[in-house]
C-alpha cells in the first residue's frame, strides 16, 4: 500500500504516456493538490493505492476503492482507477501482479464484482483488461465539471 513518500513515483507512472502526460504534472516539487488528494484517500475506509515495487523502484500502481451500494441486493463492488505500469516493465507480468492483489483485496471486502474505466484511445489496455476477463459491459460516460 502506498504512502505519502510514494507520492512522487506515482504521479510519474500516471504522467508517464501520451493521455497522462496531457492532464497530469510532474514537476518538482508536485503540486499540492496532489497531497491533497492523497490524504483524502487515506482517510476514506476502502480507498487504497497498490504498488509494485521492484528493486526500490516503483514500477506499477492502481488506486481500489471498495464501494458500498444499494443495487444487486446490497452488493459491493470495486473500483479500480489510475492503473499504470511503468514503461520499461511492460509486458513482464506487472499489471497482472497488480490486478490478482486488486482482486484478492475485493475478494476479501466481499466484492461481488469489479469494475473500471480506461480511455478508448487505450487500445492496449483494452487487450489487456480483457485479458484478465474483463468486458465491455456498459457503456460509460462522463461529465467534467469545472
Amino acid at each position: 500500500m502506498a504512502k505519502k513518500s510514494d507520492l512522487k513515483e506515482i504521479v510519474r507512472l500516471l504522467a508517464d504516456d501520451e493521455l497522462g502526460s496531457k492532464r497530469e504534472k510532474y514537476e518538482d516539487p508536485l503540486p499540492e493538490a496532489y497531497y491533497d488528494a492523497f490524504s483524502a484517500i487515506e482517510n476514506q475506509s476502502g480507498n487504497q493505492i497498490l504498488l509494485v515495487i521492484q528493486d526500490e523502484i516503483i514500477i506499477g500502481c492502481l488506486q481500489l476503492t471498495i464501494i458500498p451500494g444499494l443495487a444487486r441486493l446490497g452488493m459491493k463492488r470495486a473500483q479500480i482507477e489510475g492503473v499504470r505500469v511503468d514503461k520499461n516493465y511492460r509486458g513482464q507480468k506487472v499489471g497482472a501482479a497488480l490486478f490478482r492483489e486488486a482482486i484478492t483485496i475485493a475478494k476479501s471486502k466481499g466484492c461481488g464484482l469489479i469494475q473500471l474505466t480506461t480511455d478508448k484511445d487505450r487500445k492496449d489496455a483494452l487487450r489487456f483488461y480483457e485479458k484478465l476477463g474483463f468486458t465491455s459491459s456498459h457503456e460509460g460516460m462522463k461529465l467534467i465539471i469545472d
